[in-house]
């Protein structure tokens, strides 16, 4: 349907159109030839979105004959290329004649059409002629093609690294790369190639996607890692930080993964986990307050609040001790973890702040998890404080028989108690 409405279209059109051949003025840019110029661009380029390349080659060639204008030439031609009507391509551009190869457009066309048809050696003349002559990188890479397709590969690389000394163009060196990697097998000389342009003039996208590309054929995880890095200079995405993260985690070289995150932020809460793990509770502790502040997820305030402790130097600051008993309240009001709770319940045991409230953080950390070593050390420690070493001496006795017995903390813990209640057992004898 839409095919017969351009017909009859571009029928009216041509009927309106006097048959008088009058000279074309010399126009200004953008200018209209003819009242109707408009019309016939708009239905080309539908029929291009519509993929009615026959229909858009016909307005584009009725356009080109009524204004002269070159571009339409060229895009009625490229219509022709995509219906695959190469012999009729080769026909029009001879008809009006590149024997000068001045329109470098019509050339690369002409070639295109011609390698379609496999008239491989004609078109490896106007190919290498044309490159010659217009010294443009797409024109050395298109006679690169032809060589390709006649498997030789050798001459095609020297084209290319012909071309590529003019300006060091990253398109023709990403060419001859591949060749030399796929087609010659030599791959050492494809990344010598990419890594010395790397090195000398930058890592662009192409260039590192390309070694990425190579190093990962390779299984060479260290080049790999190398070029990712550099990628991630002038591409932040978070898919490149996760691929460079993911190495660093292969490699198990979490002190350069850590160095990694802090550069980039990449991954904060990665890099929270990180500190905890190597227990690096001075850098754990700012974070975990920046990532409550970004995200309001309390568990990091809680987190906060012990990383603060444990990597104070002076434990005994009641500033300190204030500040983050502030925070544990705050967090168990919204979440109830035994592990803050026991946290909370400690530090005011340990350093002697209101032991009856204390103690009943501790027990309600139990309540959730009765069975927990540390919890009834915690306990234990309490009623010690409290001065019932008999209470405490049972609970610790328990607990060092338990999982996590032979920590350092409850060991201590099990000697004091123990002291206590030798003190007290000479006491009751006086």
């Amino acid at each position: 349907m839409f095919k017969l409405f351009l017909s009859l279209v571009i029928l009216i059109f041509i009927a309106g159109c006097t048959s008088v051949t009058a000279p074309k003025p010399t126009l200004k840019a953008n200018e209209k030839v003819f009242p109707q110029e408009d019309t016939y661009i708009l239905f080309a380029l539908r029929a291009e979105q519509l993929q009615d390349f026959n229909a858009s080659s016909e307005l584009f060639s009725t356009l080109y004959e009524k204004s002269d204008k070159k571009e339409y030439l060229y895009r009625s031609l490229q219509n022709d290329l995509a219906l695959k009507q190469n012999e009729k391509v080769v026909q029009r551009v001879d008809a009006i004649g590149i024997d000068k190869l001045d329109d470098f457009i019509l050339v690369r066309i002409k070639i295109i059409a011609l390698i379609e048809l496999g008239r491989l050696e004609e078109a490896k003349v106007l190919a290498r002629n044309l490159a010659e002559k217009s010294k443009e990188v797409d024109d050395y890479i298109l006679l690169s093609e032809i060589y390709v397709k006649q498997n030789k590969f050798d001459t095609a690389v020297k084209y290319l690294e012909s071309a590529y000394v003019l300006d060091y163009n990253e398109k023709i060196l990403d060419k001859m790369a591949i060749i030399l990697y796929v087609n010659l097998n030599r791959k050492k000389d494809a990344i010598a190639y990419l890594e010395t342009h790397s090195r000398v003039y930058s890592c662009s996208k192409l260039i590192c996607s390309r070694l990425i590309g190579f190093y990962s054929n390779e299984n060479n995880i260290d080049g790999l890692l190398s070029a990712y890095l550099r990628l991630y200079k002038i591409d932040t995405r978070e898919a490149i930080s996760d691929k460079i993260i993911k190495i660093y985690e292969y490699k198990k070289d979490y002190l350069k993964l850590m160095g990694f995150l802090e550069e980039s932020h990449s991954d904060d809460d990665l890099l929270l986990n990180l500190y905890q793990n190597l227990k690096n509770y001075k850098k754990a502790a700012p974070l975990a307050e920046k990532l409550y502040k970004k995200t309001g997820e309390i568990n990091y305030l809680g987190q906060s609040a012990i990383f603060t402790y444990e990597s104070s130097e002076n434990k005994n600051d009641k500033e300190m001790h204030n500040s983050i008993i502030k925070k544990f309240k705050k967090v168990i009001q919204v979440e109830k973890s035994a592990l803050y709770l026991n946290y909370l319940g400690y530090i005011m045991i340990e350093h002697d702040i209101n032991l009856k409230q204390a103690m009943d953080y501790i027990n309600m950390a139990l309540k959730i998890e009765p069975n927990s070593a540390f919890y009834l050390d915690s306990l234990a420690w309490g009623y010690y404080k409290l001065g019932n070493c008999k209470m405490a001496d049972e609970i610790i006795s328990r607990v060092v028989k338990m999982e996590g017995g032979d920590n350092a903390e409850v060991q201590l813990h099990f000697k004091t108690i123990k002291e206590c209640k030798k003190i007290e057992k000479v006491k009751k004898k006086k």
